[in-house]
């Protein structure tokens, strides 16, 4: 869907050399490591050449280098005194490095310069729904596409957020635009997708499983597999599935999540911390993920580090239950009795109102 765009023409015309035009060459052979080389080999003389340091950002990205690419596209954006071009591939490094803050900060600026990037607009739209940021993924998209126009990636990106915004009459038609093209995977992990948020696990898994028969390789089918698995109570199953995810897509935030929590789970948080902190990579500021990292430094009497967790995160998510019950135990084991007692009346408090709203859901309308 996303591809870097080389700058070989500018490259070729700037810089005849010929060991630059023979790196380009390499490149576009498909020589990666043979294309770095050359690229460093006249940037050594020629540091300022903005072009070929992108060149080689994308040969580094390529090989999933994604720091060092960051790094030379950084260098690249300041020599080109912020060309879009640059930018955007700077933005596509750290897609793919799992750094979605960063890629869309640059890649908002991308599309307030050049509105008509198609790349861009799907790139920032792909961060957003990473993010889980539906309802900017439907506002970016909902003004450029429409059933009958809507390609195949943006029918898929803008349906996927319709369904988890939980729009799932709109999102349907989206679901049905990509089914004109025959049986697709895109629109079977929708569809599970939709089934899954309704609770309807048996059908979500139908439609999941066909979704990972029909496109093995399809990113996200996998996790949400999992999680469908997971809720089912098949928890061996839905690792299989997270750690299948994570084998093509290493930085996708819920397989990582749910590895972390299932490894914590089973008492082993030194298996359990990396996959944790990559999900907080994906997603900086996850309450979900920092209060499982909590938790480990808590049951490993790192009081320190897991308290100041714990009090950022229920003064952030003041109703977050599992929050309130880890600090009390954290301050009881500091011998902090007032203190204690304070989060566990909270926990009482949110919890019967959790139940009284539970009871008058059930309630019988007259």
């Amino acid at each position: 869907m996303i591809r870097v765009v080389l700058f070989c023409v500018i490259a070729v015309c700037l810089y005849a050399q010929a060991d630059v035009q023979k790196a380009i060459e390499l490149h576009q052979s498909g020589d990666y490591a043979g294309a770095i080389d050359g690229y460093r080999s006249f940037l050594r003389e020629h540091p300022e050449a903005a072009a070929v340091r992108s060149n080689l950002g994308a040969a580094l990205a390529h090989e999933g280098h994604y720091e060092e690419a960051i790094r030379e596209y950084t260098m690249a954006l300041d020599a080109s005194q912020g060309a879009t071009q640059v930018r955007l591939n700077l933005a596509l490094a750290y897609f793919k490095a799992g750094d979605t803050q960063n890629a869309i900060n640059h890649l908002e600026r991308v599309h307030k310069e050049a509105p008509e990037q198609a790349q861009a607009t799907l790139l920032l739209a792909a961060s957003y729904l990473r993010f889980g940021e539906n309802k900017k993924v439907i506002a970016l998209l909902d003004p450029i596409t429409s059933l009958a126009t809507a390609d195949l990636a943006s029918a898929y990106l803008i349906g996927t957020a319709l369904i988890r915004d939980h729009q799932v009459e709109r999102g349907q038609s989206w679901i049905d635009r990509i089914l004109k093209n025959g049986e697709n995977a895109e629109a079977r992990l929708i569809m599970g997708t939709a089934k899954f948020m309704a609770n309807d696990l048996p059908a979500a898994r139908a439609d999941l499983e066909l979704a990972v028969a029909l496109n093995p390789s399809l990113a996200e089918a996998h996790a949400y597999l999992g999680l469908t698995l997971l809720r089912a109570g098949d928890t061996a199953a839905a690792m299989k599935e997270f750690k299948r995810e994570l084998e093509l897509d290493p930085n996708d935030f819920d397989a990582n999540l749910q590895m972390g929590v299932l490894l914590r789970q089973d008492d082993k948080p030194d298996e359990a911390r990396p996959y944790l902190e990559q999900a907080l990579r994906v997603r900086p500021g996850d309450y979900g993920a920092r209060y499982q990292l909590a938790a480990i430094d808590l049951s490993a009497n790192r009081l320190d580090s897991a308290r100041t967790r714990l009090e950022t995160i229920v003064k952030e998510v003041p109703e977050f239950v599992e929050a309130h019950v880890s600090l009390a135990t954290l301050y009881y084991r500091e011998k902090r009795k007032e203190d204690g007692d304070r989060e566990r009346e909270t926990v009482r408090r949110l919890t019967a109102a959790a139940q009284a709203k539970q009871t008058e859901g059930r309630a019988v309308q007259p």
